[in-house]
């Protein structure tokens, strides 16, 4: 039986991906936060502000790349890969 201990790189590894861990973590809670502000803008979209439909996007994008970046390095701390 292999034990697992943290070295160098590991340790650093695991350090990265609890922060991005806990930026996707804090961005669930300020979207939750601040939802009833989007919903105005969402409004505000609809009676002709039409800069603020990109809001949203910028939003999707941003969760996008810290969510997609946490569970790469997450999925590679464990170890597992897609097949080349």
């Amino acid at each position: 039986m292999t034990r697992f201990s943290l070295t160098g790189g590991s340790a650093r590894a695991l350090a990265v991906t609890l922060l991005l861990g806990a930026v996707s973590a804090g961005l669930y809670f300020l979207l939750f936060l601040y939802s009833d502000r989007l919903v105005e803008l969402a409004a505000a979209t609809r009676q002709g502000e039409k800069l603020y439909a990109l809001i949203p996007i910028v939003i999707a994008l941003v969760f996008s790349f810290v969510h997609g970046a946490f569970t790469g390095r997450f999925w590679e701390l464990l170890g597992l890969r897609a097949k080349k």
